[in-house]
């Protein structure tokens, strides 16, 4: 979708410095931080939300892909997050999964 950011990223269209990458995902700095390591995992197709995810296989590999990701960066203990609709929060409707961490996160979230 090409008016979509995360498919503009995922595509090399706009310069972003990913953590990790790979065939079906990359990883990458979130740009509004809620925490002291915050990354977005995404997949490099367009899929709009949780809700319109068919594919078990791409959603299991972005759970390892978050998990790779934090072990290539150190982070031993972190929340992942996916907003999933306007009302949880979801701003940009291409799936991501928010991996948050370096430091104590509290509980209920929100």
């Amino acid at each position: 979708m090409e008016s979509c950011i995360f498919c503009q990223i995922a595509g090399n269209e706009i310069p972003t410095a990913f953590i990790l990458e790979d065939e079906l995902a990359v990883s990458f700095k979130d740009i509004e931080p809620r925490a002291p390591v915050h990354f977005l995992v995404i997949p490099r197709r367009h899929v709009a939300s949780l809700n319109e995810a068919r594919d078990p296989a791409l959603l299991g590999h972005l759970l390892d892909f978050a998990r790779q990701t934090a072990e290539k960066i150190g982070l031993e203990q972190y929340r992942l997050v996916i907003n999933t609709g306007r009302d949880s929060g979801q701003a940009v409707f291409h799936l991501h999964l928010h991996v948050l961490g370096g430091r104590k996160l509290g509980w209920p979230p929100g």
